[in-house]
């Protein structure tokens, strides 16, 4: 990869505004995502303006890494995320739900006594102080919506690929009793695949 080349979509920007990666120009060659780059699927969501960039590109990675089957990428950051794409390369949609970090939040300030805690694997399903009690209720929830998702997912799609990626897709993958392909660094790789797609079909 060229290192005087930044591939930067706008959605990793954060508090950064886009006009002080301009000002880089022309030390350094930026590139910014947007929904009018060429992808390699076509886009069937319902509210195609709405669907991130973020999204889009986990979906382009997974079609051109993963070609002529079906693919379901699960984005294990600040949200949850699940994203299908068909073995036609339709983008087909799927779900939003928080992250684990959000979880904890949730339970911490929309009560009155509930501790703000750090993730930790549960000792028990069945949590015998309230701390236990929580870290049960996040982790094993959340295993278990995952592990539901691909269940359902693979119920009704035959020769499907399982991507897991994000900030805690590790700390998931070694607890999930289905089988996926574990990648943390899936969306700088999608990136990458994506920015060279779009090069080759623009």
């Amino acid at each position: 990869m060229n290192s005087q080349i930044a591939k930067i979509s706008s959605w990793q920007m954060g508090n950064m505004k886009k006009e002080a990666f301009q000002q880089m120009i022309p030390a350094v060659k930026c590139h910014f995502v947007t929904r009018e780059w060429t992808f390699p699927f076509e886009n069937k969501y319902a509210s195609p303006e709405t669907l991130g960039i973020d999204r889009m590109v986990l979906a382009s990675g997974a079609v051109l890494a993963y070609p002529n089957q079906n693919r379901l990428v699960i984005d294990a950051g600040t949200c949850i995320t699940y994203d299908f794409i068909d073995n036609n390369n339709n983008y087909l949609g799927g779900a939003i739900s928080p992250g684990i970090r959000l979880r904890y939040e949730a339970l911490h300030q929309q009560t009155a006594k509930l501790p703000l805690l750090e993730l930790k694997y549960p000792n028990h399903f069945i949590g015998n102080s309230t701390n236990e009690a929580i870290h049960a209720g996040v982790v094993q929830g959340l295993l278990h919506e995952v592990d539901g998702f691909i269940a359902q997912y693979q119920s009704e799609n035959s020769n499907i690929t399982i991507i897991l990626t994000g900030g805690d897709a590790d700390f998931l993958a070694k607890r999930l009793k289905n089988t996926i392909f574990a990648n943390s660094n899936f969306l700088l790789e999608s990136l990458y695949k994506t920015f060279q797609y779009q090069i080759n079909n623009d």
